[in-house]
């Protein structure tokens, strides 16, 4: 596995790549990988010639009050990691490397980032977007792959793939559960074990969401207020948000159809916690 710091020997090991027609196959991660990672890992060393992994904690995608400083990284395990899954190339630059002196470029999405974390995270994903398109510029990837519990994410990268004509085919894997079935996280070291405990309320809620509707349940308020009442019944987690959106649009809807997106944020501690189920192929 060849390990690349510079943007200049990036570029060039992708021309190289590019004109033996070898595809390209990309995980952008922050890091600190665990088996959610690895899944992304594996299927993109299923689909393609060459495994292109990023680890970039990206400063850009973190208000003033978040926990950039704090995040968790262990580089060295990481490089591990993806030796052990085969992947071929692990991009890890510095973030001045990425943004030097005078860097005053950005990527930005309307409407759908502007619901969810886009409320909560003033300017996340603008963050996001830039450092995509900046990853899809110099990688020239021919896929690249994300995890469902980023389910907003997910979708917003999607369609800036398409508004920015990038010709990559953008792959989206599911949800990496504990045993318990919280989601797989980096921030889930953030969790002592009295917290770590309490934060399988979460997936155990959204489960019973749905139940409800395969229960023939479509009022998403029904379905929100019975999910809510279960992470609430839990005196550790604190909702941020829960709510149920189209997941074309990512705005509030009242009925149950298909592509409706459940999403939530919960605090647990100090640790900001994803999950999400959608709903497809409903009667």
């Amino acid at each position: 596995m060849l390990e690349v710091k510079n943007i200049a020997d990036l570029k060039q090991k992708i021309k190289d790549l590019k004109a033996e027609n070898k595809t390209i196959g990309l995980v952008p991660t922050m890091g600190f990988l665990h088996e959610g990672h690895g899944s992304l890992i594996k299927k993109a060393r299923e689909e393609n010639d060459i495994v292109v992994v990023s680890v970039f904690v990206n400063p850009k995608q973190f208000a003033a009050n978040e926990d950039l400083s704090n995040y968790p990284r262990d580089l060295v395990k990481d490089s591990a990691y993806c030796r052990e899954l085969h992947a071929d190339i692990l991009f890890i630059p510095d973030a001045d490397e990425i943004y030097p002196a005078g860097f005053n470029s950005f990527a930005d999405i309307y409407q759908l980032g502007d619901n969810l974390c886009g409320i909560k995270r003033a300017g996340h994903f603008r963050g996001v977007c830039t450092i995509i398109v900046k990853l899809f510029n110099l990688i020239k990837p021919n896929r690249a792959y994300f995890g469902q519990k980023d389910a907003q994410q997910l979708a917003i990268i999607k369609r800036i793939t398409a508004d920015f004509n990038f010709d990559v085919e953008v792959i989206g894997c599911p949800i990496v559960r504990e045993a318990d079935g919280l989601a797989k996280s980096s921030r889930n070291t953030y969790l002592n074990s009295e917290e770590r405990k309490a934060a399988a309320i979460i997936n155990k809620a959204m489960q019973t969401g749905q139940k409800i509707i395969a229960d023939g349940e479509k009022n998403t308020a029904v379905v929100l207020e019975k999910i809510r009442a279960i992470i609430e019944s839990e005196k550790l987690a604190r909702i941020d948000y829960l709510q149920a959106v189209d997941l074309e649009n990512m705005q509030d809807i009242a009925t149950v159809k298909n592509n409706t997106l459940f999403a939530t944020a919960v605090f647990v501690g100090k640790a900001r916690l994803l999950d999400n189920f959608l709903i497809e192929n409903i009667d």
